[in-house]
């Protein structure tokens, strides 16, 4: 009995391809990377360092001070001195720079330049009110007479610095007043101390030193013996 051969159409088939085809290329996706967290950490740290630092540097611009005093001029005028009873004329004339570093205005009610030997105050003068605004900077003249003071206390060293030819003196400038802030009003004061050597001969001053002084509290009485 014969074979019989099937014939190429009853099985299907695709034929191969002369060379091997690559692979496609994988497709890569790329996303836009998101640093919205690390923004906002690093935010909320400049916030912390930037607003403390911003509140005290404003704390410590509209915090009012006390004013500066600054001596410009001193010139003795006249000075006497009378052994009996022991007693001194003297003249003084001075020139005061009020400075006024706060950025409120300062109303001052007075300024007082005293005179002093050896601690015991010789007498005072007072000069009248006056304002200086915001940042400013006013020059306030005083002239202070004594005429006949006695200084009882110290008459032994008056005598003694007299036959020296020098006699220290201390003047003390002070100025009281209030900064008006809204409808407020802050006191302020300062004081300016100065010792002065003066020449008994010639009538001149020898040197002066001047340096801010330093409030102090009185202590009560019964405190004082403890």
């Amino acid at each position: 009995m014969a074979s019989v051969k099937p014939s190429p159409s009853t099985y299907p088939y695709n034929p191969l391809p002369s060379s091997p085809q690559p692979p496609p290329p994988p497709i890569v996706v790329l996303l836009p990377f998101h640093s919205t967290s690390r923004h906002r950490t690093c935010r909320r740290y400049l916030s912390y360092i930037t607003i403390p630092l911003l509140l005290a540097a404003l704390i410590y611009f509209l915090y009012p001070s006390d004013p500066h005093l600054q001596i410009l001029n001193l010139q003795l005028n006249r000075l006497n001195v009378h052994v009996a009873p022991v007693s001194l004329d003297i003249e003084l004339g001075v020139t005061i720079k009020v400075r006024n570093p706060d950025v409120y205005s300062l109303k001052y009610e007075s300024l007082n330049v005293s005179v002093e030997y050896r601690g015991e105050e010789l007498g005072f003068v007072s000069s009248d009110d006056g304002k200086v605004k915001a940042f400013g900077t006013s020059f306030v003249d005083a002239t202070l007479v004594l005429n006949g003071v006695e200084v009882i206390s110290q008459s032994v060293f008056l005598i003694e610095d007299l036959v020296k030819g020098s006699i220290p003196v201390t003047t003390v400038s002070e100025i009281r007043g209030s900064l008006g802030i809204l409808s407020f009003n802050i006191p302020i004061k300062a004081k300016i101390s100065c010792e002065v050597v003066v020449n008994a001969h010639n009538q001149t001053i020898e040197r002066q030193d001047c340096y801010p002084a330093v409030y102090t509290v009185p202590i009560p009485s019964h405190l004082k013996h403890r």
